[in-house]
C-alpha cells in the first residue's frame, strides 16, 4: 500500500523537521500527514514515538493555532489506538494535560479531537484510564456533552464508556463528576449514534455494582428506555437491553423495577423480532429476573417467556453457543424455584404450533450430531438439573425426553471439566 512505501522510505522523520517550519499552514499539514501514517498500522505509529515527535507536538500544542491543535491530537489518537504500549508513550510524554485544554477549546472541531483522543487512550486498560481521570479530563468531558454540536456528544459518551467500563473505582469517579443527570438526558436525543454511545456508558457504569446501577435508575430512565427496545437502529436496542441486563443483575429490588414498568413483556417481545448477538444480553436479562424470585419467575412464564427461551434452541433458529447456552441458562433460572415452575418449563411449547417441549429440547443439545460447543451443552446440563431436581415425577420427566444416554456421553473424557460435572450432578 502507499503508507507501507512511505513507511519503509522513513516519511515520519523526513515529515518531523516541517512541524518547525515558519509557516503554520506547513506545520499543519505535516501534523496531519504524520496522523494519517500513524494511523494505518501500529509499526508507523512506533516509528512516530522513536523519532522523538510526541514531545514536540504536544509542546507545539499549546501556542500554535486552533488548526495545528486539532491535528496534533489527530497524531496522538492516532499513536494511542494500537495498543496499551503507545498509548502509555502518549501519557508518558505529556500528551494527557495538552489533550485536557483542546477540551477548553472554543472550537468544536478541537474539543471533538481532544475528546477522541482521551477515549483511545482510556480503553486500553484501568492504569491508563485512571491516568485520564487524573489529568482532570472527565469534568471537562461532561461539560462538552452539553454542546450543542451532535458529533460532540457521540465522542464524548463514547469516551466516558470507555473510562468507566474497566472498573468500580473508574466508573464511580464518572458519575461523581455528575456524567450520569446528563448522558441520561442525551438518551432523548434524536441523533442514534449519540444514543448507541449514551446506553453504552451506562451500560458500563451500571454493570459494576449495585449502588451505581441505583443511581443509573434514579435518574428516571425507566420506562422510557423500553420503548428504546423497538428503536429503528440495532445497536441502540443492543445497548439498551445490555443496559436493562445490567441493571436486572444485581439485586431483586432493580430487577422489581423493570418487572412494574412491563420489562418482561418488552424482553420477550425483543427477543422475538431480533437475532443472534441482538438478543443475547435480553436473553441474559430474563435470566437475571427469573433467577432473583419465584414471582418474578411467574411473571414470565405468563408472559410465555419460557416458550420464546425454547424456541431458541430449535435447530432451525441458527444461533449462536452464547444464545443457545443463555437460554438454557435462562430456563434453568425459572425452573428451579419450585415444582410447578419447573413443570412450566417442562412443558414449554407444547401447543400445537410448537412440537418440542422445553426438556426435549435441552436433552437435543447435548446430542452428538447437534455439532453444539461445550458450554451449550454445559447450559443445558444445568438447565435440565434445575428441572429435575424438585420431585421423582419431575426426574421422570426428564428421563423421558431421553437425556441420560446423552448426559452419560457428557460425562466421558474429550468434554471439558466444566460439561462433565454438571452432566454428572
Amino acid at each position: 500500500t502507499k503508507c507501507g512505501h512511505l513507511a519503509q522510505s522513513r516519511s515520519a522523520a523526513i515529515l518531523r523537521p516541517l512541524l518547525m517550519d515558519i509557516v503554520p499552514t506547513i506545520q499543519q499539514t505535516a501534523a496531519l500527514a504524520l496522523g494519517r501514517l500513524a494511523n494505518h498500522n501500529d509499526d508507523i505509529a512506533q516509528s512516530v514515538v522513536n523519532g522523538d515527535i510526541l514531545p514536540h507536538l504536544i509542546y507545539s500544542m499549546q501556542n500554535q493555532n486552533r488548526f495545528y491543535r486539532k491535528a496534533a491530537a489527530f497524531v496522538l489518537r492516532a499513536v494511542a489506538k494500537h495498543s496499551a504500549k503507545l498509548a502509555q508513550d502518549v501519557v508518558d510524554a505529556g500528551g494527557l494535560a495538552s489533550l485536557v485544554i483542546c477540551l477548553e477549546d472554543f472550537d468544536p472541531g478541537v474539543k471533538e479531537a481532544g475528546a477522541w483522543a482521551l477515549g483511545y487512550v482510556a480503553r486500553h486498560n484501568d492504569d491508563l484510564a485512571h491516568a485520564v481521570i487524573e489529568s482532570g479530563a472527565v469534568p471537562q468531558l461532561v461539560l462538552c456533552l452539553q454542546e450543542p454540536e451532535i458529533s460532540i456528544k457521540r465522542i464524548v459518551a463514547s469516551t466516558l464508556s470507555d473510562i468507566a467500563k474497566h472498573s468500580a473505582t473508574l466508573a464511580q469517579m464518572v458519575a461523581d463528576a455528575g456524567s450520569i443527570v446528563h448522558l441520561a438526558h442525551e438518551a432523548q436525543n434524536e441523533d442514534p449514534k449519540v444514543k448507541r454511545h449514551v446506553f453504552s456508558a451506562l451500560s458500563q457504569i451500571t454493570k459494576h455494582n449495585q449502588d451505581l446501577a441505583e443511581l443509573v435508575v434514579e435518574a428516571e430512565l425507566f420506562p422510557y428506555v423500553l420503548s428504546c427496545l423497538k428503536d429503528e437502529d440495532d445497536y441502540v436496542k443492543k445497548n439498551v437491553a445490555t443496559l436493562i441486563r445490567e441493571v436486572c443483575r444485581h439485586n431483586g429490588e432493580l430487577s422489581k423495577l423493570v418487572v412494574n414498568n412491563g420489562g418482561v413483556g418488552a424482553l420477550i417481545d425483543f427477543i422475538g423480532v431480533t437475532h443472534d448477538s441482538t438478543r443475547l444480553p435480553a436473553v441474559m436479562a430474563i435470566g437475571f429476573i427469573a433467577g432473583h424470585s419465584e414471582v418474578a419467575a411467574s411473571t414470565i412464564i405468563k408472559a410465555k417467556g419460557a416458550i420464546q427461551l425454547t424456541l431458541l434452541l430449535g435447530p432451525s433458529e441458527g444461533e449462536g453457543d452464547m444464545v443457545k447456552s443463555s437460554a438454557c441458562w435462562g430456563l434453568g433460572q425459572i425452573g428451579r424455584h419450585s415444582p410447578q415452575h419447573a413443570q412450566d418449563v417442562a412443558e414449554a411449547g407444547a401447543s400445537t404450533i410448537i412440537k418440542a417441549k422445553g426438556a426435549i429440547q435441552l436433552t437435543l443439545l447435548l446430542g452428538p450430531s447437534e455439532g453444539e460447543g461445550d458450554m451449550v451443552k454445559s447450559s443445558a446440563c444445568w438447565g435440565l438439573g434445575q428441572i429435575g431436581r424438585h420431585s421423582p415425577q419431575h426426574a421422570q420427566d426428564v428421563a423421558e425426553a431421553d437425556a441420560f444416554p446423552n448426559l452419560l456421553s457428557c460425562c466421558l473424557e474429550g468434554s471439558t471439566e466444566d460439561l462433565q460435572i454438571k452432566a454428572k450432578k
